[in-house]
């Protein structure tokens, strides 16, 4: 049977979804269809929900007939020309330069932490033991490990999941929460109020666990149409700034928290709107080396060491990173991107793409110093 377009499967359920106002930012169609889905199931659509899927049925329709912008303003943007530039991946740049900014994860052409920065941080993996739900020492207990993110991050977790959860070297203590959501990009993550932060609840409890027992966190994290926020590095500190509000929320919320992986985009050099194109794809990996920079360098809403002030924020280190240049090979890990490993609209993984990031994010967690002893179980080496 033909699969129906978004836009046919919209319409069929757009009883559901009845008006209300919705900030004007960049359409995600992807988490339009998301809560489309929802609907269909019974699930509760929030009225701010239920106007981003109006929305997105008014401008795929008025997309049809325009497709750059003018004065009715609710026109699709204009499409991104074909990226044909190369970059080289940060892990590979090493003292060489890119609009100002040197290579390497943690800068300075290195790709591992600073030694004082590790230390902390195997100090704070060692606090990671599993605990019941008013979070003190079990036996039985549990080890929360929640993404944070949005479309991409719960597509590439959801295919991490299955494998980790069928993987007979993981503890069976951790236990994998998918709290990313479809168009949840950073600034709505840094809206302590929005709806997101209810689903986040919600799977927590629907996992069996407390908010207690949540003490390992994989961030991967980006804004919609990051070009409207101004070149780099202006965009990319747009989303720094409010990931450090959004990890404040999350110490806040899950007090036990004691790590955070950042990742940043796959490749984006074969995207066909303006959601989130290469170079912005590429430049967002500052944010993250950013964000671990400011912390090392003693940014109080950054603080994780109760030695030296309130606790702010989690410990945070670098995951996975998951960018390549397209089809030419990382020369770490052999990663690139064909066209084929996107959906249609080149920016959200499709089966292959997807399962990349997993083989990564699974490898990264039974390899890293800070995270194996942890997240493996028990005999494993």
């Amino acid at each position: 049977m033909k699969t129906p377009s978004l836009f046919c499967l919209l319409a069929i359920v757009a009883f559901l979804l009845p008006g209300a106002a919705a900030a004007q930012e960049p359409i995600d169609f992807e988490k339009a269809r998301q809560i489309m889905e929802r609907g269909k199931r019974g699930d509760n659509v929030t009225p701010e929900e239920r106007a981003y899927v109006q929305r997105a049925m008014k401008v795929r329709q008025e997309g049809k007939g325009k497709q750059t912008g003018g004065k009715g303003g609710n026109a699709l943007p204009p499409p991104p020309p074909k990226w044909t530039q190369h970059l080289t991946p940060l892990t590979e740049l090493g003292a060489a330069n890119y609009k100002g900014e040197d290579g390497g994860l943690y800068g300075g052409g290195r790709n591992t932490p600073p030694s004082a920065h590790l230390e902390a941080a195997l100090r704070e993996a060692a606090k990671i033991r599993p605990v019941d739900a008013a979070g003190k020492p079990a036996a039985a207990g549990k080890i929360g490990l929640i993404s944070v993110g949005m479309s991409n991050t719960t597509q590439e977790y959801s295919r991490f999941m299955a494998d980790a959860n069928h993987d007979p070297q993981k503890s069976r203590h951790v236990v994998l929460v998918d709290g990313a959501q479809g168009g949840q990009t950073g600034m709505r993550w840094a809206d302590q109020s929005a709806p997101l932060w209810q689903t986040v609840d919600q799977r927590v409890q629907a996992a069996g666990l407390s908010p207690l027992q949540i003490q390992v966190a994989w961030m991967k994290q980006a804004e919609a149409g990051p070009a409207r926020l101004g070149e780099f590095p202006r965009h990319a500190q747009v989303l720094t700034d409010n990931l450090v509000t959004v990890l404040g929320h999350l110490k806040q919320r899950f007090p036990n928290l004691r790590l955070v992986y950042l990742s940043s985009r796959i490749y984006g050099g074969y995207a066909t709107t303006a959601l989130n194109p290469e170079p912005y794809a590429y430049e967002e990996a500052f944010s993250m080396r950013w964000l671990i920079r400011d912390q090392i360098a003693g940014n109080p809403e950054l603080n994780f060491d109760p030695a030296r002030g309130p606790v702010k924020s989690p410990l945070l280190l670098w995951g996975p990173y998951l960018w390549a240049d397209g089809e030419t090979p990382r020369q770490d890990v052999g990663l690139k991107y064909v066209a084929g490993d996107f959906g249609g609209d080149g920016t959200h993984p499709g089966d292959s793409g997807r399962a990349k990031v997993a083989a990564l994010l699974l490898n990264f967690l039974k390899t890293d110093s800070t995270a194996k002893p942890w997240f493996m179980a028990a005999g494993n080496p």
